[in-house]
């Protein structure tokens, strides 16, 4: 299976940084990595705490359309309980339209509580929403027949698609999972995908094992196929060219992250340790991911196609602004050039040519030095000729 590879963009931006220049910066970085072949990225939610900026992935989605032509784009995520479902597949649907079916439908619950908070909402209505908007979203986008629905927060009458997907049969579809058993199983009753946010942070692989399991049993209990093809791992990854400039690059950032997950952000499942940056550093090569070389993230991508127990279908980096930008679209262009191709085998057929050139190079050297003696006796003997008649 070709792995494919790209990033989760929430994104994270310390507050204090201009907002305008800071989403000129993630849309240059989507721009560069469309050039550098990536395949798809994620874009995220959020209303509150300071630092993740994006508050409509769709808006987003358009305005990076416009500067990319290959990678795909997708909602990472729309957070379900904060709106109408109608009106999320109706705005997916124009996005299919116009990116001509590069859109892909992420959906979760809602990471952030100061976000819910806002809408009234408590944590523990999140994920019951989820489920009952997600059965009208994919109501919406396979069937023409209407759909009502009334709660204390929606009501829906005979509602139905203004227009239908471009894409044939729908776009991507993927849920968002983290610790809760919540994301697989909404994913394995409808053959969508899985968003595995915490596939190198706190939760490790034993909880993404026992996720996988979960939307296999799911899907086969509503006729489905848990693909894993649709599975995507998001980690953490800064590469350079050594370990130690890897070290000195994420001196800009690495520490307003860590702050924003250990005092700001009300998301315990991205806990994250680290006292200094050495410290955080550490954790992060810990086995969570690689602030290092690309041969150190081929490493950690192998690791992790072993511990799934049969592979997944791509690996996101998280984009976490650590670096200046200079240093993070340098560490997108190591990735690209030296890691995706080992997942994909873009350089096993150049790697065999080189072998066998290399192989060969004694005995053609030799024949080639053979061709030129002989053309040049051939020349002298023509030359002689001809002086003697």
């Amino acid at each position: 299976m070709r792995l494919r590879f790209g990033t989760f963009m929430a994104p994270f931006h310390p507050p204090e940084h201009n907002p305008t220049l800071s989403f000129e910066h993630d849309l240059d970085l989507l721009a560069h990595m469309d050039t550098l072949g990536f395949d798809e990225a994620w874009i995220g939610e959020h209303h509150s705490a300071g630092s993740e900026i994006i508050a409509s992935p769709e808006i987003f989605i358009a305005a990076a359309a416009a500067r990319t032509k290959h990678i795909k784009l997708g909602t990472g995520v729309v957070s379900l309980p904060y709106h109408n479902p109608l009106w999320v597949a109706e705005r997916m649907v124009l996005l299919d339209h116009l990116t001509r079916g590069r859109i892909m439908l992420g959906v979760g619950p809602g990471a952030l509580p100061t976000d819910a908070a806002m809408l009234g909402l408590e944590p523990s209505q999140m994920r019951p929403l989820l489920e009952e908007y997600m059965e009208i979203v994919m109501h919406l986008l396979t069937s023409d027949e209407p759909i009502s629905y009334s709660s204390d927060r929606l009501t829906l009458k005979d509602a139905r698609l203004h227009l239908r997907p471009y894409s044939d049969p729908l776009f991507d579809i993927a849920v968002a999972a983290v610790a809760s058993p919540s994301g697989a199983k909404i994913a394995g009753r409808y053959g969508a995908g899985v968003l595995s946010l915490g596939a190198t942070v706190a939760i490790g692989m034993d909880v993404l094992a026992h996720h996988w399991s979960i939307q296999e049993d799911v899907a086969a209990q509503h006729g489905q196929v848990a693909d894993r093809a649709k599975w995507r791992l998001v980690g953490l990854m800064h590469l350079a060219e050594s370990e130690e400039q890897a070290r000195r690059d994420v001196e800009y950032g690495i520490v307003q992250w860590f702050r924003y997950f250990q005092n700001v952000a009300a998301f315990p499942q991205m806990a994250v340790e680290g006292g200094d940056i050495d410290e955080m550093v550490d954790f992060v090569n810990g086995g969570l991911g690689v602030i290092g070389t690309p041969d150190q993230a081929i490493a950690q991508i192998e690791e992790l196609l072993e511990q799934s127990n049969g592979g997944f279908g791509a690996y996101l980096t998280l984009s976490h602004n650590w670096a200046n930008n200079e240093s993070t679209k340098k560490s997108y262009e190591l990735f690209a050039r030296h890691v995706m191709p080992r997942f994909q085998n873009g350089v096993s057929s150049l790697i065999g040519a080189a072998d066998r050139a290399r192989s060969s190079r004694p005995e053609l050297a030799d024949k080639q030095l053979t061709a030129v003696d002989e053309a040049t006796a051939r020349y002298e003997k023509e030359q002689s000729d001809l002086a003697t008649t």
